[in-house]
């Protein structure tokens, strides 16, 4: 039951910030000696966070007819990390990153990249200029997350900010790309389960997606009405922090 209640905080809290949800699951996982290889915890997990970035932006996903635009252009954005995702699962490439060493440098640098990003002057808003080639362009960008410490969240907000989009604009774009991936994933795990013959879903899965999704959802507000008033320093500097500590400890 901790082990459920640990990680389901982490995932709501991490998906959605620019600290690399991965990254933190797979390091705490390794410090408390976690097994993390449970499916039925990992829909859980992601199935939260994907409910609950659903529920923040219901109006703009349910009315269908006005925003079937926005809706083309999210799924564009997320073919890409879609397709890369996959041959890396197939070849069985994501068990070699997902060590100290990749994860501490691909946290500074990427966090570096994220300081950069946030001294580019505004120029766009999501309303008049999120076409469909930004929104691939970005996508592009995404792919990147595949790699622990990146965070999709902090590499999809650098990528927006790289096209003169404001703090909050970048984040719901950021926040928008991520409802397909997050729904592959899930999707993805649950066809594992129905492999495995799997099909057991217990009270502590549950508290699992309910945890996933109350820290989410808490997350995601916090976070645009944060970006409102500051930039996206205070997350360089915990990234830096972060993956000095690992770095040191690895090597």
């Amino acid at each position: 039951m901790v082990e459920v209640i640990i990680l389901s905080i982490v995932q709501g809290i991490t998906e959605f910030l620019p600290i690399s949800s991965s990254a933190h699951l797979i390091l705490i996982s390794k410090y408390f000696n976690f097994s993390n290889e449970n499916l039925t915890l990992n829909v859980s997990l992601h199935l939260g966070s994907l409910l609950a970035i659903i529920f923040y932006f219901k109006k703009e996903l349910f009315n269908f007819i006005n925003n079937k635009q926005l809706f083309f252009k999210i799924i564009l954005g997320s073919i890409p990390v879609m397709i890369f995702g996959f041959f890396l699962i197939k070849l069985n490439l994501m068990d070699y990153l997902k060590n100290y060493k990749v994860i501490g440098w691909s946290t500074i640098i990427f966090g570096i990249l994220l300081y950069f990003s946030d001294r580019v002057k505004v120029k766009k808003s999501i309303n008049h200029d999120f076409k469909y080639r930004t929104a691939l362009y970005i996508g592009l960008f995404q792919i990147l997350s595949l790699i622990p410490g990146v965070s999709r969240s902090g590499i999809t907000i650098s990528g927006a900010r790289f096209f003169n989009f404001s703090r909050v604009d970048s984040v719901k774009i950021s926040f928008l790309i991520s409802i397909p991936t997050l729904m592959a994933a899930s999707l993805y795990n649950v066809q594992n389960l129905i492999v495995e013959k799997n099909f057991s879903v217990s009270l502590l899965n549950l508290l699992g997606v309910f945890l996933s999704f109350f820290f989410s959802y808490i997350t995601i507000k916090f976070l645009i009405k944060f970006l409102q008033e500051f930039s996206l320093t205070s997350f360089v500097i915990y990234r830096l922090i972060l993956g000095s500590i690992i770095i040191i400890y690895a090597y």
